[in-house]
């Protein structure tokens, strides 16, 4: 079992994995890709800023390995050990 740690680390190469693919890209990718990678990335802030803390730490995971898998369709795997 990870701890909340590793996971949070893994998080965070994913989001940056995903800020390094939109911003190495010079063509326009296509909404239909943008739209749901953007959702997902946001539901995880939104989960993650609750004023309280109150946060669930496998949705935020769930979001931003949804909005990685649909950027990247799933062709390249992140294998991220600590």
């Amino acid at each position: 079992m990870q701890t909340k740690e590793m996971r949070l680390r893994r998080i965070q190469h994913l989001a940056h994995d995903i800020m390094d693919e939109m911003n190495a890209r010079k063509e326009i990718r296509q909404f239909d890709t943008l739209i749901p990678v953007i959702d997902n990335l946001a539901r995880a802030i939104g989960d993650l800023s609750d004023p309280l803390g109150d946060y669930s730490l496998d949705y935020i995971e769930e979001k931003v390995e949804s909005a990685h898998f649909l950027l990247f369709k799933n062709k390249k795997k992140i294998q991220f050990h600590s």
